[in-house]
């Protein structure tokens, strides 16, 4: 055996991987032709027309049909070239680039005056009305959503890639997918969409708070602690 063949099959085959992943997505940011959620998308679309009743087995059979068989898929493939397929697969679950360019458009006009493009720029970011958000609510609302995001984008993906490998961060950012797409107390999808946002949340629990403690660790972290300690429980989530 070969070194190289010893250092991608060994300890630090999975380390490797990320770097590999990490550095894939600081260069090239997300596919922009072609992007496999684009088609997950429509995937999750397709069922939840199929199937949602408003109710919650099917819901979570739609969960289980969107996500399970594409995480068996990933488990199969890895099977044959674990170190490949753990980079692609970590490398399509991060979106870093994505996040700090999405920010960067709405702080851009922000800084030079130009208020309804950051308004517009903004309300990609958010859920939310954004027209009347004066600069204050802008920029509040831009650094809110990378701070979230910057969860779901990044340290998530790599808690669950350290996990499980590849297949862990699939799974994780599908389920986080579906919780974007069906996770609304809608009468539409407050019954098929909450198993989508429940088991969201699960994947989420530990992930949420060790970013929420590297951001503290990385800022006025005294302030930051209080500040989670009393405002946590009043957030409302699902």
């Amino acid at each position: 055996m070969s070194a190289l063949s010893a250092l991608l099959e060994g300890p630090y085959a999975l380390p490797l991987a990320a770097l590999a992943a990490v550095l894939l997505d600081r260069l090239l940011g997300e596919p922009r032709r072609w992007h496999p959620l684009v088609g997950f998308g429509r995937l999750a679309e397709a069922l939840e027309k199929r199937l949602n009743r408003r109710r919650l087995p099917a819901g979570l059979l739609g969960w289980a049909l969107a996500v399970l068989p594409l995480v068996g898929l990933a488990l199969w493939l890895r099977g044959f070239a674990p170190f490949a397929v753990d980079i692609a697969l970590l490398y399509f679950a991060l979106g870093a680039r994505s996040l700090a360019e999405h920010a960067e458009a709405v702080a851009h006009p922000l800084r030079e005056g130009r208020l309804d493009e950051a308004r517009q720029r903004v309300s990609w970011m958010v859920s939310r009305d954004t027209t009347a958000l004066d600069e204050s609510g802008v920029a509040k609302a831009g650094m809110e959503s990378v701070l979230e995001n910057g969860n779901d984008a990044i340290f998530g993906a790599l808690f669950w890639f350290a996990l499980l490998g590849g297949p862990g961060a699939l799974l994780f950012r599908l389920a986080n997918t579906l919780d974007a797409m069906w996770g609304y107390r809608t009468e539409r999808f407050n019954l098929f969409g909450r198993p989508a946002a429940r088991i969201d949340d699960a994947l989420n629990w530990l992930p949420a708070r060790l970013t929420a403690l590297t951001y503290a660790l990385l800022g006025r972290t005294g302030n930051a602690l209080a500040c989670w300690r009393a405002q946590a429980p009043g957030w409302d989530s699902r």
